[in-house]
């Protein structure tokens, strides 16, 4: 009996939750991410809202509307009507790259609260620009790390911290995938190429698993003969030196087959993340460390849902985000210095990057796969 009025206790709160409280968001774009996973994600997250999306393509406007019933659908000329309208009070950008500052300042000097796909932005300056434009609006700007919530991750987060494995030494990655060709990702004008898309995810995860900044990087680009990569590069290996004399490397490429982990390696044990950055399947961690040795293996979940909750909740109590502005931007000035590395075929030395907050195991958070609704006038952008 007891366990029956829990249920509707649980029930009435989300009502409530869904009806006045809950956050009021647009969506900027209406490509693969946004349908395949932001959309459907709302649904899962019950202190957030969808209201409005804001598309150059009419057609898919007016399907998405009728499917998900949210009040407002338009080009993107208006989103700026949107802004001092009020209906809504924060946007998820899924916008190609370097079409994020322009929105989320526009947005920002509005007091329309930013959460953005990564990369934040293409280059340092822009994310700056965000991050002022964030703290004069005073709304709070999210950088879209969805792995900064996943269990697997953190999980993997936990035992680097734990002393079990040893002194931190060496972590490695490989992130590839065939992207198709006229996908947006291959296009240089919207910030297209491998290391932006999904080379960040390992200098990210370096990153968090060292808890700290590299002071150093070098990097190679190869490009084929293959016509897909006539605007950006094919590939980039990267090694990345960190301080105390800890070593990361990555290779992420879009003309190969899709792989995703990682490795850490410490003086007495070492783990891997085997998909490690999936988010459409599971996720399997192996720890050896001494005698011990165990593999876990990670459900399918919903990622987004849990940015979309968190971010509210933080859009609500008035605090900064994890991860924030800073976060988005410490990884795009690795980015333009490996970009910088691979053109003059140097080390390129960082410096001044700011300390900022890493996640940890405590913000996991987990939620069952969204139902998604079918897709409009969208195509994945890998080949399979």
């Amino acid at each position: 009996m007891a366990k029956r009025a829990k249920s509707a206790s649980d029930k009435l709160i989300r009502a409530t939750v869904r009806g006045r409280d809950a956050v009021r968001y647009a969506i900027l774009g209406a490509g693969h991410i946004a349908q395949n996973a932001v959309m459907p994600a709302f649904a899962n997250a019950p202190n957030s809202r969808l209201v409005a999306l804001y598309s150059g393509d009419q057609a898919k406007r007016k399907r998405l509307k009728a499917a998900y019933g949210f009040e407002h659908a338009a080009g993107y000329e208006e989103f700026a009507a949107g802004c001092e309208s009020g209906l809504f009070e924060a946007v998820y950008i899924a916008l190609p790259n370097t079409m994020h500052r322009e929105y989320a300042v526009l947005a920002a000097r509005a007091g329309v609260h930013v959460l953005c796909e990564k990369p934040l932005a293409t280059t340092v300056r822009d994310c700056k620009a965000m991050i002022l434009a964030a703290e004069r609006g005073n709304v709070r700007l999210m950088t879209a790390y969805r792995l900064h919530f996943e269990r697997a991750n953190m999980t993997a987060v936990q035992w680097a911290q734990s002393g079990k494995l040893g002194e931190l030494r060496a972590f490695s990655s490989v992130f590839t995938m065939q992207v198709k060709e006229g996908n947006t990702r291959l296009q240089s004008k919207m910030g297209g190429g491998p290391l932006y898309d999904i080379g960040i995810y390992c200098i990210n995860a370096a990153r968090y698993l060292f808890r700290a900044n590299p002071v150093e990087v070098v990097a190679l680009e190869a490009t084929g003969s293959d016509k897909r990569f006539r605007e950006v590069g094919e590939m980039v290996s990267v090694a990345m030196r960190f301080p105390d004399e800890r070593l990361a490397a990555f290779t992420c490429s879009f003309g190969a087959a899709d792989a995703g982990r990682y490795q850490l390696v410490g003086t007495k044990g070492l783990l891997t993340l085997d998909p490690a950055f999936e988010y459409q399947g599971e996720l399997r961690l192996n720890v050896e460390a001494g005698k011990h040795s165990k593999e876990t293996t990670f459900a399918k979940r919903d990622q987004f849902a849990p940015e979309l909750e968190y971010f509210s909740e933080c859009v609500r109590a008035g605090r900064n985000p994890e991860p924030g502005g800073a976060e988005g931007m410490i990884d795009v000035a690795i980015i333009e210095a490996v970009l910088k590395s691979a053109r003059l075929g140097k080390t390129v030395a960082l410096s001044g990057l700011p300390n900022d907050a890493y996640p940890s195991l405590s913000q996991e958070r987990r939620r069952a796969p969204a139902k998604k609704s079918k897709m409009v006038r969208v195509q994945a952008p890998t080949r399979k």
